[in-house]
């Protein structure tokens, strides 16, 4: 789950990790008595989306006068805010974050995400703040420089201390970074946070060090945990056919291609679309019904696949380990029957009962295109999909 910046620091104030002073806003209005709440000569209008990349797409200004912060807000809120996050279709701004002017001396990163490969929470820090980590990544690697925390010891004062040098911090500017560290690391997992980046994280001319961004996502399986975090997502910034699909508790990612994928296991989803670009196909989703795939898991699925205008055809791959291929085969013919899809239909069938269920779909009267394996499954989707 991704939360807005201005609900990220909220978070962070709470953890004693330093941010500047600042109220959301909804309205030019709203902006306009933040600003002055705020008081001081110096405030930054920023857009709040799910998104980096703001201040190049025009979403982050800085106000020296209340009438600029008026202007501001008035030019941002309503706007189409394209970024290099929010592909070519841009994201409606809705909400602002009024924030005190900071006197800043440099900027850096801070990244803290789970490394998979080591199994292990990673703290990364740069002196490349303010630039997308992913170009540092690419043209300086070495610029990076990465600390791994052991599990149940948590980020210890030497490593926060090791970050602070590695980043060129000297004095009273090494204590601040490693007390902001360790509020981060303490704020990261007590949230069960996947990605906490602080980017950029800025070392203000009077040496403190303060998060001027805040960028967190949550593991939606531990929000049970965390229902005041829970109660900050915004579903405006989320893709309606992946809020609808979350109602029915199914795994369900947009993508942009033309073959609809229903698949049971994220493993097999992700082999399935993979082999349908093997076979010159693109696929538009990536949908994992799970373990225990029945008609009304499927005709869910089908719902929410073709809810999606582009898709042209639909390919379900299912592995009948848990469930019996027989009543899966039933229940994609039940389903398919009563929701009335027109599209070409591809499916394979793998595992318990999986000749009776090819049976089963030849015989249904409806036109399924039955295959005997993942291959041939996606060469027979490509073929319908050049024919239509």
């Amino acid at each position: 789950m991704k939360i807005h910046e201005f609900q990220g620091k909220e978070i962070l104030r709470k953890y004693n990790v330093p941010v500047p002073r600042g109220f959301a806003a909804t309205s030019v209005k709203e902006a306009v008595s933040a600003a002055e709440q705020l008081g001081g000569p110096v405030w930054v209008v920023k857009a709040q989306i799910h998104a980096g990349g703001r201040g190049k797409g025009g979403g982050v200004k800085v106000a020296k006068s209340i009438d600029e912060v008026k202007k501001y807000a008035s030019e941002i809120l309503g706007m189409t805010l394209v970024t290099h996050q929010t592909g070519p279709e841009g994201k409606l701004v809705k909400k602002l974050l009024i924030e005190e002017g900071v006197n800043i001396d440099r900027e850096l990163y801070l990244g803290i995400t789970l490394d998979r490969a080591i199994s292990k929470n990673v703290v990364m820090v740069s002196t490349e703040g303010g630039m997308e980590i992913e170009k540092v990544a690419e043209e300086s690697p070495e610029k990076i420089i990465k600390c791994a925390v052991a599990p149940f010891i948590g980020l210890q004062p030497y490593q926060a201390r090791e970050l602070a040098f590695a980043l060129g911090l000297k004095g009273a500017q090494v204590a601040s970074a490693t007390k902001f560290l360790i509020a981060l690391y303490k704020a990261y997992e007590a949230t069960d946070a996947s990605l906490a980046e602080i980017n950029p994280l800025v070392v203000t001319k009077e040496g403190n060090v303060i998060a001027l961004d805040a960028k967190m996502n949550f593991d939606d399986n531990a929000m049970y945990r965390h229902k005041d975090i829970e109660a900050y997502r915004d579903l405006d910034e989320e893709d309606s056919l992946e809020i609808e699909a979350s109602k029915f508790n199914l795994n369900y990612i947009k993508l942009d291609g033309n073959v609809g994928c229903m698949v049971n296991g994220a493993g097999l989803a992700m082999a399935t679309m993979d082999i349908i670009k093997l076979a010159g196909g693109e696929p538009a989703n990536f949908l994992d019904v799970g373990g225990g795939a029945n008609k009304t898991t499927v005709a869910n699925g089908f719902k929410i696949i073709l809810s999606d205008p582009n898709v042209k055809a639909i390919l379900i791959n299912i592995f009948g380990g848990i469930v019996r291929c027989d009543r899966v085969a039933q229940g994609v013919i039940d389903a398919a029957r009563e929701i009335e899809v027109k599209l070409p239909i591809v499916v394979r069938l793998e595992g318990t009962n999986a000749k009776e269920a090819g049976v089963m779909l030849n015989e249904s009267g409806l036109a399924f295109e039955v295959a005997g394996s993942l291959h041939e499954a996606a060469e027979k989707v490509t073929k319908v999909l050049k024919a239509s």
